[in-house]
């Protein structure tokens, strides 16, 4: 299960996705599932489903507002999403809430505090058409960056590391973690407070507790959430996020609260939404636990030889740089690598075309916060960004067209029947997909970079 859905700067995507889009279900990293533009990353290289960023369009409710559910079968297939299942389901709403009273008073949740913050909830429906929205498109990895990695917005956390440098140099100082990072982050999740969602919280994860697919999941989410108001740490209008209950500046889920939060400024609470002493250095906790490095940069932009054994090019197949070096890698630009000892794998998000990159273990760390390989190097290059350092230097092969989802389905179709691929075909390029590929490359002697393209499409429609 993942446990962080991410808003991740939601005004900006009707700016990255194709009028009429959405994403596939799911969630947003290693334990979370949920809505927004953490999501999109989720689907372009990592095995994990994300979740839908920017739902189909649907008409608006009564009186012009909300869009209601759309009354249909979730696109999963799954029994608990047919739209009988979810009608069944929202007419014992109230039922299931009640049944969660034993379970809330095994955490120390006082009856009156459940019966005060489960009052007049009703399940919010819109959002089993969120949790089950399938793409049609995506945008390609250069495209995200440009959005996300830009002039406003380094502006923008250059005066947050500057406004609060008092909370950064403490949060360093006792966990050892990058203050850019940290502010990468918020900038990413939130675009620096300004884009946390709206949803009551304790609406979304009750829903999602007693209606759909993933009950169990959410009900601890539910729980969590229950508990953080009853400990005072938070109000519940603080607690307004994603439809699947990510809150704050850096997109707390509950149950991510409950393990990393902290109450840095010694208050009494652990604010993750309105005190930036707290929002910082519970940041910097959950990096902290999740295993970062001090000291450590996320990784190298590299230039990849020609004729290079693309196969290497995997996560679990780490080497030290001198043996990557050994191998003809240099770092890209003008310095070398400052550690030849550390640990890295290669990862070439856009193939033989496009820049590669050398990972360290901080970038598997920000992985753990979202397990999407395009989300991590957004946020690495965010930060480093933040910290002076140029661009990229190598340049992206803008000149690629991104399948769309039919065509991505049919290129797992046609790896299936060659006898690559023996997944289920779901138009979602993740890793075992990148892997049948380069088996098919191997194959017709092509360089083995899994990466997919229009061109490696017509080829197996060729074979």
């Amino acid at each position: 299960m993942k446990r962080r859905m991410g808003t991740l700067a939601r005004a900006l995507t009707a700016a990255i996705m194709v009028a009429a889009a959405s994403l596939p279900s799911g969630a947003a990293n290693a334990q979370s599932s949920g809505g927004g533009l953490s999501d999109l990353f989720a689907n372009i290289f990592s095995g994990q489903k994300s979740s839908p960023a920017a739902p189909p369009q649907a008409a608006p409710g009564p009186d012009g507002g909300p869009p209601q559910w759309s009354g249909e079968d979730g696109a999963s297939g799954h029994p608990l999403m047919t739209a009988s299942a979810i009608r069944e389901a929202a007419a014992n709403f109230d039922n299931c809430l009640a049944s969660m009273w034993p379970d809330a008073a095994r955490r120390n949740i006082s009856q009156q505090s459940f019966q005060q913050f489960t009052a007049g909830l009703a399940p919010d429906l819109r959002i089993m058409d969120l949790m089950d929205s399938q793409p049609e498109f995506t945008k390609a990895i250069w495209d995200y960056l440009d959005v996300l990695v830009n002039d406003a917005r380094l502006a923008k956390g250059r005066e947050i590391l500057a406004k609060y440098k008092t909370q950064f140099d403490a949060a360093e100082k006792a966990y050892g973690v990058d203050r850019y990072a940290v502010a990468a982050i918020w900038g990413i999740e939130s675009n620096y407070s300004t884009q946390m969602g709206d949803r009551s919280v304790l609406q979304s994860t009750a829903t999602l507790a007693c209606i759909g697919r993933r009950q169990a999941y959410f009900k601890d989410e539910f729980l969590s959430a229950l508990e953080i108001l009853h400990h005072g740490d938070l109000r519940p209008e603080q607690m307004r996020g994603s439809w699947a209950g990510a809150f704050g500046p850096t997109q707390f889920m509950p149950t991510a609260f409950k393990r990393y939060a902290v109450d840095a400024d010694g208050d009494g609470r652990r604010d993750v939404v309105d005190d930036p002493a707290d929002l910082i250095a519970s940041t910097a906790n959950n990096l902290k636990k999740d295993g970062w490095q001090d000291g450590q940069t996320w990784g190298y932009e590299v230039a990849v030889p020609a004729g290079f054994n693309y196969m290497l090019a995997d996560r679990a197949k780490a080497m030290t740089i001198a043996q990557w070096e050994h191998l003809g890698l240099k770092r890209a630009g003008t310095q070398g690598f400052p550690h030849p000892a550390e640990k890295a794998y290669l990862l070439a998000p856009a193939g033989t075309e496009g820049p590669g990159f050398l990972m360290l273990q901080n970038f598997r760390v920000i992985m753990k916060y979202n397990p999407a390989e395009a989300y991590a190097l957004a946020i690495g290059h965010f930060a480093d960004r933040l910290r002076g350092g140029a661009p990229f230097v190598q340049p992206w092969p803008r000149q690629e067209r991104v399948l769309s989802r039919a065509e991505r389905l049919e290129l797992q179709q046609l790896l299936v029947q060659r006898g690559f691929y023996r997944g289920e075909p779901d138009g979602q390029l993740g890793g075992q997909t990148r892997e049948a590929l380069r088996g098919f490359q191997a194959s017709i002697g092509a360089p083995t970079d899994g990466f997919a393209t229009s061109e490696v499409l017509e080829r197996l429609r060729a074979r």
